[in-house]
């Protein structure tokens, strides 16, 4: 998901907002400081981004302003409220498109209607940053082995360094200080603590105890319920899809029955009265409230989405009400697959389109931000007010600018600081710049500094320095050779796009019912929904994707 992982066509409806492109003209202020120091009028590119973006706030801040200042470019930019894919569709449909995008699992149908440039002879002739932070990487973002064009560029961070779980079963911190700091490492034994918390504490600050609930909203069903039943049960990230290590045979990966039995425990916890009731109604921003309150006892979410309730419980002191995050499975013979590697991701990322009025100076501007004054702007901020400087030249943050990271839920909108990062190439954690320092602010001793003392207390009490020292470690599984299944596009007259859209509309009606009904009742709707499946050739579909599979390995070299 990084920031940030979505599968790539979902329901929903989104709210149609304005994408206006606008470009420099002869009565514009000239700005003598931009990117190549040459005397060109400031610019506004716009941008639409598949993913939301909370902290943006346009140039009106710290980082945006020095942007602005340094190379003449500002982003007007809009986000998918709820699914990308039907924005999406609309670009495509009417022909018209914002400067720069970032459609993620949707670019295909953009490739498709020659929406897109293709940047190759773009980044070879004006982009060495560019070429410099993706080195051998570049080879991965040929569109295929028909059409040898680069139409976009990876916005995942380069070379990053995993120290934290990006998914997992999140648990009050109070719930196992309580109970003696129990195992969890099964669904039973999340289940038991969350019960036996609930029982002794039914109300928590004078409201009623959540003992678990899950974000159903829209395309977040995913991450918080259907998503972790492929965690729970040995899988990888593939999005929508499993795909056999050995053979890299593709299924829909509900149709494994192991995952059949995660839902039927998720059954199990409703009809214990142990769900939240308000999980498939409740909106996003209610959800963050009720975690926000400290109230909420459990979740099974991805980190990214559950960021900012965390940082509201620090905001006000509720440390105890914060969570730990827990590598559970369905049962002991699985292990979670969080850590294992997909190499770099390359494939979702931002695009120029046609209707770009300067595309060299697009990718110039993109050029900058993959420099090491950007990265470092971007990670850090402004020297003297977000950072300092010790006498031997090293970056560093006062106790004071870390704590203001933590703590001020608003810091990245005000400063800037982050925001930024998903538009352009950069570094990911533990890469060295130039003189040997981080690109960013993270390490695994500052990672520990930055755990309040209740956290560490908790980490101690199950033998651990990070959260990453309870999940199996990334060496005990093979490198992916086709990366993510949900970073493989195919074409929108592809024999995989209609039935696939169907398949999410039968899934988003029938895991909620499976969920939601009497236990008895459980197998027939999974049954019903098997045969819905079924019904639309889902095998066939299947088939077509798995040779998408099999083409991705066969490109990228990985055999």
């Amino acid at each position: 998901m990084n920031k940030r992982k979505m599968t790539s066509v979902v329901l929903g409806t989104v709210g149609v907002l304005a994408v206006l492109s606008a470009c420099s003209n002869d009565e514009e202020v000239i700005n003598t400081n931009n990117i190549d120091g040459e005397s060109e009028g400031d610019i506004e590119f716009t941008l639409f981004a598949a993913d939301n973006n909370p902290s943006w706030n346009g140039m009106d801040s710290d980082v945006g302003q020095v942007i602005l200042e340094e190379t003449g470019v500002s982003l007007n930019a809009s986000f998918a409220i709820n699914d990308p894919a039907e924005r999406i569709a609309l670009f495509a449909a009417g022909g018209e498109y914002p400067d720069f995008i970032l459609p993620k699992g949707d670019s295909g149908i953009l490739v498709d209607a020659g929406a897109m440039i293709d940047l190759r002879p773009l980044i070879e002739e004006h982009a060495p940053n560019i070429q410099e932070v993706y080195g051998d990487y570049l080879d991965r973002m040929t569109w295929s082995d028909e059409d040898d064009a680069i139409y976009f560029i990876g916005t995942n961070p380069v070379d990053q360094q995993h120290w934290t779980p990006g998914s997992g079963f999140w648990l009050q911190h109070a719930v196992v200080e309580e109970l003696g700091y129990p195992e969890i490492n099964t669904v039973e034994d999340f289940e038991n603590a969350i019960k036996e918390y609930y029982e002794m504490y039914p109300e928590i600050n004078g409201q009623p105890t959540i003992p678990l609930s899950l974000l159903a909203d829209d395309w977040r069903m995913l991450i918080s319920v259907t998503n972790p039943a492929f965690w729970a049960t040995g899988a990888s990230d593939d999005g929508e899809w499993y795909i056999d290590d050995e053979t890299r045979e593709a299924i829909l990966h509900y149709r494994r029955p192991e995952e059949r039995e995660y839902f039927r425990w998720l059954n199990h916890m409703n009809a214990e009265g142990l769900l939240d009731p308000e999980t498939f109604v409740q909106q996003e921003d209610q959800y963050m409230s009720k975690i926000s309150s400290g109230r909420v006892l459990g979740m099974i979410d991805a980190d990214w989405s559950i960021a900012d309730a965390q940082t509201a419980l620090r905001e006000d002191g509720k440390y105890e009400r914060m969570h730990g995050v827990y590598p559970v499975t369905l049962d002991h013979s699985y292990e979670h697959r969080n850590f294992q590697s997909t190499g770099y991701l390359s494939e979702w990322g931002i695009g120029i389109t046609i209707d770009n009025p300067d595309p060299v100076r697009a990718i110039k501007f993109l050029d900058w931000m993959a420099s090491e004054e950007a990265q470092i702007l971007n990670n850090w901020g402004i020297e003297g007010e977000h950072y300092e400087v010790a006498e031997d030249g090293n970056r560093y943050l006062t106790d004071d600018q870390r704590e203001e990271r933590l703590s001020d839920s608003s810091f990245n909108e005000r400063t800037g600081i982050g925001v930024y990062l998903a538009y352009g190439p950069h570094y990911g954690d533990g890469v060295l710049d130039s003189t040997g320092q981080p690109f960013t602010i993270n390490t695994q001793e500052t990672l520990i500094e930055d755990y309040t003392e209740k956290e560490k207390e908790v980490l101690e009490a199950y033998g651990a320095n990070i959260w990453a020292d309870l999940y199996p470690a990334a060496d005990e599984f093979p490198v992916k050779p086709w990366g993510a299944g949900w970073e493989i596009n195919w074409r929108s007259d592809s024999p995989i796009a209609i039935p696939f859209q169907r398949a999410q509309d039968i899934m988003m009606t029938r895991i909620p019912e499976a969920i939601l009904a009497d236990p008895e009742d459980f197998d027939h709707v999974y049954d019903r929904f098997m045969d819905e499946l079924d019904d639309i050739g889902v095998e066939n579909m299947e088939a077509e994707f798995t040779e998408l599979v099999r083409q991705r390995v066969e490109l990228w070299g990985e055999d």
